[in-house]
């Protein structure tokens, strides 16, 4: 069976920062749906303290194993395309794109850089329909008290 996939581009963004420590600053953008294939960045916009970049040709693909990531992030008030990106050279790449908010903390836990981005309303639609379709919640477990007393020191009661 065909995962459902869908073509995105991110936008990545380097400004002008009044920081001692670093001149500029790098995130992405913005993430939006392109059929344009993966290739080179195009800038978009190119001024003293601004500039923009576009990279086409990343595939968002939806797996039934982060069925519950997706769930957290649709239903989370502010959902977000989380990017991870990295620095090559004098410029920030970005890697992948996930919908899945355990994906997005798993790539953060292993050190990378990670953004999220405003999912837009077409995005969050199709990721909402594949979560009603796909999503069940595990049902919950009651948690025993842990006794600390041996089985032999109890008192039936």
């Amino acid at each position: 069976m065909e995962k459902p996939t869908k073509t995105l581009a991110v936008i990545m963004q380097r400004r002008a920062t009044r920081n001692r420590w670093e001149s500029v600053l790098w995130e992405p953008w913005s993430v939006l749906e392109s059929d344009e294939p993966q290739g080179g960045p195009r800038i978009l916009v190119e001024q003293a303290d601004l500039a923009q970049w576009l990279y086409p040709g990343f595939e968002l693909v939806l797996h039934r194993d982060e069925a519950e990531g997706y769930y957290l992030n649709v239903s989370s008030g502010s959902p977000r395309i989380f990017v991870l990106w990295r620095m090559d050279g004098d410029s920030a790449v970005p890697l992948q794109v996930t919908a899945s908010y355990d994906e997005g903390s798993r790539w953060l836990d292993g050190g990378h850089s990670v953004d999220g981005v405003a999912m837009s309303p077409q995005i969050f639609a199709w990721v909402g329909e594949y979560v009603e379709q796909n999503y069940r919640p595990e049902p919950k477990k009651r948690i025993k008290p842990r006794s600390f007393i041996h089985p032999k020191d109890r008192i039936a009661r």
